[in-house]
């Protein structure tokens, strides 16, 4: 999915969040910003948007030395969700269908998402009321039995992880999961709150199943921005699952076998998937022809 002309408030709101969380003096939030906005004009106009704000947020780390602005973040926000699980858990076991419930979670979970939402969007009263009304909440595109059936069909699935915090009721799904061959990804460095392989191992992910990283540090799945063991899993994988907007903008094109589960955000998303803001999204991509299909490339070598 390409960068509409209605991403750059985002990317502003994006920049301002980071620049007030690294520094507190008023001149060199100036001087940051100043350098956003002049290379925001730079990107290349078939980047999609985690792309621009890859490289954004690079750009940032860079200048203040921060290597990881949003760390005390997802630490909080993966003890959070550990303290929700176990009532959480019970919820899924009482309920008439453990699969479905674990997966509307799962998808509820999504809120938790720091690039996308503002501070009080994230905050953990309105976490806790989204999840707990996702239990209830219509899921739009494709059903919960769609995804199983394909899951229990696959040979091997991969589940591309998204958010620290909403990492943790990816345990709870995947631990539900109808299949023996599945393999958790999970990002190579810092992306703005996207989980890294300490985030799945402080939630204790990586004690029930396998996890290996994209060695990327953008939000998404820019595959050239990736390393080549992921690439070579990403193409061999029968069924992807794909949490979060930003995997959607990366890989909307991708030829895969892909499910993508999100909450639906933004009205760009809304209006690339057809679906209205604020759904609950399980979305359906067959594989198609990869002769003429692209997915998820970068801007990492892009001229700015």
């Amino acid at each position: 999915m390409k960068t509409h002309l209605e991403c750059l408030p985002c990317f502003v709101r994006q920049a301002l969040e980071l620049i007030r969380m690294t520094t507190d003096d008023q001149d060199e939030r100036f001087r940051l910003m100043r350098l956003v906005l002049e290379q925001a004009s730079r990107y290349p106009p078939d980047a999609s948007p985690p792309e621009v704000s890859a490289r954004m947020h690079r750009m940032i780390r860079d200048e203040t030395e921060i290597d990881d602005p949003y760390l005390e973040i997802k630490r909080r926000s993966n003890e959070f969700a550990l303290e929700l699980l176990p009532k959480l858990e019970e919820l899924v076991d009482a309920s008439g269908s453990r699969f479905e419930s674990a997966l509307r979670l799962a998808i509820a979970g999504n809120v938790m998402d720091w690039g996308a939402k503002t501070h009080t969007d994230v905050s953990e009263d309105n976490v806790e009321k989204t999840l707990h009304e996702a239990l209830e909440t219509n899921i739009s595109g494709n059903s919960a039995d769609d995804l199983r059936k394909a899951i229990e069909k696959a040979d091997s699935v991969l589940y591309l992880a998204d958010n620290a915090g909403e990492i943790a009721f990816d345990r709870l799904f995947v631990s539900h999961m109808p299949t023996s061959d599945l393999l958790v990804a999970v990002k190579g460095g810092p992306a703005i709150n996207d989980a890294t392989m300490a985030d799945a191992e402080q939630v204790g992910l990586t004690e029930i199943v396998e996890v290996m990283d994209t060695g990327s540090d953008a939000p998404g799945t820019a595959l050239r921005d990736c390393n080549p063991e992921f690439r070579d899993v990403f193409d061999s994988a029968d069924l992807i699952i794909a949490k979060g907007q930003a995997n959607y903008e990366t890989l909307s094109e991708a030829p895969q076998n892909l499910f993508y589960l999100l909450k639906v955000k933004c009205p760009v998303v809304a209006h690339d998937t057809g679906y209205p803001a604020g759904s609950m999204l399980l979305l359906h991509r067959p594989a198609t022809d990869t002769e003429n299909a692209t997915a998820g490339g970068s801007i990492q070598d892009a001229t700015v």
